[in-house]
C-alpha cells in the first residue's frame, strides 16, 4: 500500500459515503458494513475494499483488524441503532441489540483500533485518529427514544475516556455530535441548508484528522445554522 490506511465502520450512503470520498485522495480505504450493498457504489468509485462485518461481534471485529496489511492511521465508527417507543412499551431484546450496535460495537472497534495504533510507529508524534459519529442524543435524551440516548451517552463516555488515556500516547480520539438532521443524498430540499450537508461534515472530519497535536479537539458539535440548541 502506497498511502496510509483508513477504516470506516458502518459504511453505506450519506455521511459515510461522503467521508469515504473525502479520505480517498490521501488514504487506502477499507469499508466495513453488516450489509455491503449500500456501500458498493462508493467503494467502486473510490477503489475502497469492502468487508462484511457485524460491528457488535467481537470475533468479527478482531478478525477485521488482524487482517489489515498495516496499522490504520484513521478509524471512523458510524453505526448506531434507534428503537423508538415509550419506556414501558420497549422490548428488552430490541433495546439490548440497539445498545450492542451503538455502544458495545463502538467499544470493540475503539479497542481494536487503539491496539493497532499503539503498535505503530508515530508520524510526527501521531499514531492515528479515531472518530466516533455521535448525535445530540448523547447530550440530551429525548422522549420516546431512551435506547438511542443510552447508546449515544455510552459512546460519548467511551470517547472521553479513550481521549484522556490515548491523547498522551499520540492517538487523537474525537466524539462528533451531529446535532441535527443530515441531508439525504439525491433528495431536493426547499431549504437545503436547514439540514447538515454530509460533504460539509466529511470536510470537518478531515480537518479533525489533520489537526496539530498541540491543539487537538476532543469533542465537537456540528449543527445547521437554524438548529435550536
Amino acid at each position: 500500500m502506497t498511502k496510509p490506511l483508513a477504516v470506516i465502520v458502518g459504511a453505506g450512503q450519506g455521511l459515510s459515503a461522503s467521508v469515504t470520498r473525502a479520505l480517498a485522495p490521501d488514504y487506502d480505504l477499507i469499508l466495513a458494513a453488516r450489509s455491503g450493498a449500500r456501500a458498493e457504489p462508493v467503494a467502486a468509485a473510490t477503489g475502497a475494499r469492502l468487508v462484511p462485518m457485524d460491528a457488535a461481534d467481537p470475533a468479527a471485529v478482531d478478525a477485521l483488524f488482524a487482517a489489515l496489511p498495516e496499522a490504520p492511521r484513521v478509524v471512523v465508527y458510524n453505526p448506531s441503532m434507534r428503537v423508538r417507543g415509550g419506556i414501558v412499551e420497549l422490548d428488552p431484546e430490541e433495546v439490548r441489540h440497539a445498545l450492542e450496535v451503538t455502544a458495545f460495537g463502538a467499544f470493540l472497534v475503539g479497542r481494536a483500533a487503539a491496539r493497532a495504533m499503539l503498535a505503530a510507529e508515530p508520524l510526527a508524534g501521531v499514531r492515528g485518529t479515531i472518530l466516533f459519529t455521535g448525535a445530540s442524543a448523547g447530550v440530551k435524551g429525548f422522549a420516546m427514544s431512551a435506547p438511542f440516548a443510552m447508546g449515544k451517552f455510552a459512546e460519548r463516555g467511551l470517547a472521553q475516556s479513550m481521549a484522556r488515556e490515548l491523547h498522551p500516547k499520540g492517538i487523537h480520539v474525537v466524539w462528533v455530535n451531529i446535532d441535527g438532521q443530515i441531508r439525504n443524498p439525491g433528495v431536493t430540499e426547499d431549504s437545503p441548508d436547514s439540514k447538515l450537508d454530509p460533504d460539509a461534515i466529511a470536510a470537518e472530519y478531515l480537518h479533525l484528522i489533520r489537526q496539530h497535536r498541540s491543539a487537538w479537539t476532543e469533542e465537537v458539535a456540528l449543527r445547521p445554522w437554524v438548529e435550536r440548541f
